[in-house]
């Protein structure tokens, strides 16, 4: 799982780049989902670089999510956390990364996500970029495109949900106590959600 490690790689240099961007975004919040993020993603390459056999995606995202869990609070944290680790659950040493099993791990990361943070899509959360992204991956909307194409169109999708979140009021978090005020910010965790899904189109080119 040499590609995937890689992957992570390049999502997790992207994430901390933007580690003072986010931090801004979440000035309705605690101001510190750049840092929660970027040290979330430290911790999992740390990790994954003291592996010597990653072999298989299970074992990959195991280790990230650990890693999300031991070293981030707040609600980022736990909800980055059981996105991978319930992604993890449903791999075997045989998961190969087409079209069906991105929609599966795809859909079990967010019902991760709504399960353990209370939310679903139009409440300000990531979710408002990752249940776009996933829908992207369905059948309905694959017809024949091929995986890269698919998430090329889930960038697009993602972009759309993010500009979205600036259009309604936060309804969890620390955001959730200024409402009203909280319309015309995106919201944060969306945002790191879009980076993500972004750079893993923009590892794929090369």
């Amino acid at each position: 799982m040499t590609r995937l490690k890689d992957a992570i790689d390049y999502i997790a240099a992207a994430v901390i780049k933007q580690r003072d961007l986010l931090d801004r975004l979440d000035s309705i919040g605690d101001s510190d989902h750049g840092t929660n993020m970027a040290r979330g993603f430290e911790a999992a390459v740390d990790a994954l670089d003291k592996i010597e056999d990653l072999d298989g995606a299970k074992k990959v995202f195991t280790v990230v999510g650990k890693a999300f869990a031991e070293s981030i609070g707040g609600a980022s944290g736990p909800l980055y956390a059981t996105a991978f680790l319930r992604a993890a659950d449903i791999c075997d040493e045989n998961t190969k990364f087409n079209i069906e099993n991105v929609e599966k791990l795809l859909k079990a990361a967010i019902d991760g996500i709504k399960k353990r943070g209370h939310s679903d899509v139009g409440e300000k959360t990531m979710l408002d970029v990752l249940v776009p992204v996933y829908e992207c991956f369905t059948p309905e909307q694959v017809k024949d495109n091929t995986l890269y194409q698919c998430i090329g169109a889930a960038v697009k999708a993602a972009k759309k949900g993010l500009d979205y979140t600036k259009t309604i009021p936060a309804t969890k978090g620390r955001a959730a106590y200024i409402g009203e005020r909280s319309i015309g910010h995106e919201d944060p965790g969306a945002m790191s959600s879009l980076i993500m899904v972004r750079e893993l189109f923009n590892f794929l080119k090369y």
